[in-house]
């Protein structure tokens, strides 16, 4: 007798769907796909109810799982199938809030049940879980609202000019009497910070030490923000900008050792007390990210926008970043086939949550980064039309067509111009590099268009 050929991942993905499916119709249940951190995928039949439990020894329930085991090898879960009414806490798997709808119940079949899957990963689970709704904050005077006012800039590849674009449009907005505050959320690669404060300026804090400190109920009193001074703000406003950085400056005699905190950061926790929330990555960012915001209105006044500069690539700072914790999200792209099928893996992920999708669509915007134009007037054009078609074919809703011409469209993308004076910069030794005139019209439509998407500043309080 020969042994079954090993699955790969994917295969063994598909073939545990289609066991799933079979055991819905069989046995007339709802069934829940989980798959673990190493992709091992388990079988859940949902038979609480009395007139519904199955026998783990039944002859038709031992076939199953045989079935599944042969199907999936060697991406087979340690427990091939389970049944809902032996489980200790069953709604972690068949009420979860990430489960994702494979196929629903048929109305045209009612003897058969649902399908979802549920993914248990390490990290990652962000970007298709769904944001909790936006909620007004109680501030210094009115209430507001947070997540509106946070923008961020992410770019699937690295080397776009993400942070110099973040620093530059941070020191526009405050030079029209905005209070910016920039959190650093390129927590593997710090790079904003450099662009607007010097080494003795940093906060003693940083957004590592409140997650690490705030694990363990420890987070009062750290200094997270200092107002930046690297770009000192034009003119005769009173605009502001404030940095939040990835690690802080320890004072003297203080040590501090950054990646051992790093190393920690990015799993979800259990509730501090026993009976309180579970505590998942996405809420803990937020909580450190309001913690900074909070601190400037104590210090100055409430933040008109937060700019949250991400690190590149699919990570769970940018899942976070975009899907939960910001109003606008500002999707960085070069014209490059690498560029556009990232884009492409992560809009299909969105788009398997369509409630989610809708949501997120019109929080997003294209950024042609570092933009070539010379000796091709058809350049730019032509990147738009590829983004006009990724998001057409992925996010846009089909009863919802928008136009490929449409400027204030997602895919519409905003231009910044390619500039060789930027390439070797020392930010430090040359202060005054914003003003350079080719760097203001390479960001000039850039800073513009987004100061448009932005809410209004916040009333003077009386």
């Amino acid at each position: 007798m020969t042994s079954p050929v090993p699955q790969r991942f994917d295969t063994a993905w598909q073939a545990a769907l289609l066991q799933a499916e079979q055991a819905a119709q069989q046995f007339g249940l709802d069934v829940v796909v989980a798959r673990d951190h190493l992709g091992r995928a388990s079988l859940l039949l949902d038979d609480r109810g009395p007139n519904n439990e199955l026998d783990v020894d039944d002859q038709n329930v031992v076939a199953v799982r045989d079935a599944f085991v042969a199907a999936t090898h060697p991406f087979t879960g340690l427990e091939p199938l389970l049944l809902g009414h032996l489980l200790f806490a069953p709604d972690l798997y068949f009420d979860a809030d990430d489960r994702m709808e494979v196929s629903p119940r048929q109305a045209t079949n009612p003897g058969a049940g649902s399908v979802h899957i549920l993914e248990r990963t390490a990290i990652g689970t962000d970007w298709t879980r769904p944001a909790a709704p936006a909620q007004s904050q109680p501030g210094n005077g009115n209430d507001w609202d947070r997540r509106d006012r946070r923008v961020s800039l992410f770019g699937f590849k690295g080397g776009v000019g993400r942070s110099t674009a973040t620093a530059i449009l941070a020191r526009y907005l405050a030079d029209r009497g905005r209070c910016v505050l920039v959190v650093d959320l390129d927590l593997e690669s710090p790079g904003v910070s450099n662009l607007l404060e010097g080494p003795e300026g940093i906060a003693e804090h940083g957004i590592v030490d409140h997650l690490v400190e705030a694990g363990v109920g420890n987070d009062a009193g750290l200094e997270l923000v200092s107002r930046a001074t690297a770009l000192p703000v034009r003119g005769l406003t009173n605009g502001e900008v404030w940095l939040a950085p990835a690690g802080g400056r320890p004072r003297a005699g203080k040590p501090y050792d950054y990646l051992p905190k790093l190393n920690r950061i990015y799993s979800d926790l259990a509730a501090l007390t026993p009976g309180g929330p579970r505590r998942p990555f996405s809420a803990r960012l937020e909580q450190a990210i309001t913690a900074c915001e909070d601190q400037v209105a104590t210090e100055s006044r409430r933040p008109d926008i937060v700019l949250l500069d991400c690190r590149a690539g699919l990570h769970d700072i940018a899942a976070v970043s975009l899907t939960h914790l910001s109003g606008l999200a500002l999707l960085f792209t070069v014209d490059n086939p690498s560029t556009w099928e990232g884009y492409r893996m992560l809009f299909e992920q969105w788009a398997l949550r369509p409630d989610h999708a809708r949501d997120l669509v019109d929080r997003l915007r294209i950024v042609a980064a570092m933009f070539h134009s010379a000796g091709d007037v058809q350049r730019l054009p032509t990147l738009r039309e590829r983004s006009y078609a990724l998001f057409n074919e992925t996010l846009y809703d089909p009863d919802d067509a928008r136009l490929p011409d449409d400027e204030e469209a997602p895919h519409w993308a905003i231009p910044i111009l390619f500039g060789n004076d930027l390439i070797g910069l020392d930010p430090l030794r040359s202060r005054a590099w914003p003003e350079l005139p080719l760097v203001e019209a390479a960001y000039q439509t850039f800073t513009t268009t987004v100061e448009k998407l932005l809410p209004p500043p916040h009333p003077e309080p009386r």
